[in-house]
């Protein structure tokens, strides 16, 4: 009989643990198990149709999922239009005429709503798992996403201008930025890992091929072609030249040859406090490929909504 009510309360504690309902603080990776089953099978479905259509998608859907979680948590809120009274964090620095992807996510959104019958999958666990989806896309590992966050109904352009770390920033400043949110130096080496894929605009890049001393002259010479020292902002270049559309290690070769794109690159392997890392990274890809996995995840569980904070929004661009 002892065992029997044993039984019996592990049935319930697991039935409520798959309850999106349930107003638990854990993040799970089961937390649409009961609701909507078919919630991630239609997010990857999505995603590998927009990066198969154009592959650089996958580094901006990537990119959208970051620049949420370093701006009060992972909420969505990377993703809320301006409106009269707010503005967001799509017009900040870091995110002005630069991220993008945003009506891949609205096409995601539609589709997950339609396969669970209404809006029961937040915008930020759409962003979370969109990001997994896009590096397996592009060949790179995956992970077991955590879920259960809840969207914020607020975004903000100031927060966003003083968390997202910059392309211009040394290693010391990389390095409290990320410990300000509780990533260490590793992990800031594993997720700097994901600029293997994706294109900088030259207005990000043009101070570092023309004033760096730590670069490859024949490198920087060959960006001067496309970027020129004035004029031609928009224009675009590969973070990493060898193989722009694949996720793999390269980038870490690039950054020890001195052929990191941008000025913060390079900075992770330039005065020995990082080198190590940037070293075991480029001869041992399965090392990368696991600490960024788990780095992911460590960053998606960055100040999350739960319970009833917050809301599940019908539309990622506004708040119900």
């Amino acid at each position: 009989m002892a065992k029997f009510s044993l039984l019996s309360v592990l049935v319930v504690v697991m039935a409520l643990v798959f309850d999106s309902g349930v107003t638990c603080q854990q993040l799970s990776p089961f937390f649409y198990f009961r609701t909507c089953p078919q919630a991630l099978p239609v997010i990857r479905r999505e995603v590998f149709s927009a990066v198969a259509k154009e592959p650089r998608m996958g580094a901006s859907l990537l990119r959208l999922h970051f620049h949420d979680c370093f701006v009060n948590g992972c909420d969505g809120s990377v993703l809320l239009d301006d409106t009269p009274t707010m503005t967001g964090e799509k017009n900040s620095l870091a995110n002005a005429n630069s991220a993008r992807g945003f009506e891949v996510i609205d096409s995601i959104k539609s589709a997950v709503d339609r396969a669970c019958g209404g809006s029961v999958v937040s915008c930020a666990d759409i962003l979370a798992v969109a990001a997994r989806d896009s590096v397996v896309a592009l060949g790179g590992p995956s992970w077991r996403v955590q879920l259960g966050r809840r969207d914020s109904t607020t975004a903000s352009k100031d927060a966003a201008d003083t968390n997202l770390p910059s392309p211009f920033s040394s290693l010391a400043t990389l390095i409290s930025s990320f410990q300000s949110k509780g990533l260490n130096a590793r992990d800031l080496v594993a997720l700097s890992g994901a600029h293997t894929i994706g294109q900088a605009q030259c207005r990000v890049f043009r101070t570092r091929i023309y004033n760096d001393t730590n670069i490859d002259p024949q490198f920087a010479s060959s960006l001067q072609a496309s970027c020129p020292a004035s004029g031609g902002d928009n224009n675009l270049s590969p973070l990493d030249r060898l193989t722009p559309a694949r996720f793999d290690g390269a980038y870490f070769g690039n950054l020890m040859s001195r052929r990191g794109l941008l000025h913060s690159d390079q900075e992770l392997f330039n005065n020995g406090t990082t080198d190590q890392i940037v070293r075991g990274y480029s001869f041992n890809p399965r090392l990368f490929s696991a600490d960024f996995a788990s780095a992911m995840v460590k960053m998606g569980n960055l100040s999350p909504l739960t319970g009833t904070n917050g809301q599940i929004r019908q539309n990622c661009r506004r708040v119900n």
